[in-house]
């Protein structure tokens, strides 16, 4: 599961750089469901920086995630993984393991991380949702689950190559590296 992640400054100017954001990243730091971070969508025929609402409403609920093993098979995200494929740029993500101490991850050698999704509108605006996948062992003593990570030179393949979704999908996500700011005290 991804349910947070970071977007710092460092990404921001990476983004803006590289992507032609022209000064719309408004959400730098800690990003949480329901907010509109920057995305890299195709909408047009380069890939490009935009704001986006993270979280599909869906009766009632909010939807954060959708499971990479599946995503085909559920309607709610059927024609949305085949034409909308969208990139998450993090510094990196958190989870909480069994003693609730937040840990964050990366990618070892480098200070921004992609994550896999798709966007579709929902209540008159595009929302989107992070792929996830089954946890590596980098992950696993953490969460049973993970982002879907898209190598940078595959970030095109990603949105525009329909015809290399399924091998995305089923793709071994690479090591990660993990830290703790600190650890959570008890006192029972």
């Amino acid at each position: 599961m991804c349910g947070r992640y970071r977007f710092g400054e460092e990404t921001a100017i990476f983004i803006d750089r590289s992507f032609k954001a022209y000064n719309s990243i408004s959400s730098v730091g800690d990003i949480t469901p329901g907010m509109s971070p920057i995305i890299l969508s195709g909408r047009e025929q380069t890939v490009k920086a935009e704001n986006m609402l993270w979280g599909m409403e869906n009766k009632g609920s909010m939807i954060i995630n959708a499971r990479a093993e599946s995503v085909h098979e559920k309607p709610m995200f059927a024609s949305s993984i085949k034409s909308r494929r969208i990139i998450i740029p993090a510094q990196y993500f958190y989870e909480w393991d069994s003693e609730k101490n937040k840990v964050s991850f990366a990618l070892p050698e480098s200070n921004i991380i992609y994550l896999a999704g798709f966007y579709n509108m929902v209540n008159n605006r595009d929302a989107f949702v992070i792929l996830t996948t089954a946890a590596n062992e980098s992950m696993e003593r953490v969460h049973d689950r993970m982002p879907l990570i898209i190598g940078e030179n595959d970030i095109d393949d990603w949105i525009y190559e329909s015809g290399k979704t399924d091998e995305f999908l089923h793709g071994t996500m690479p090591q990660l590296r993990s830290w703790q700011d600190y650890e959570q005290l008890s006192f029972a």
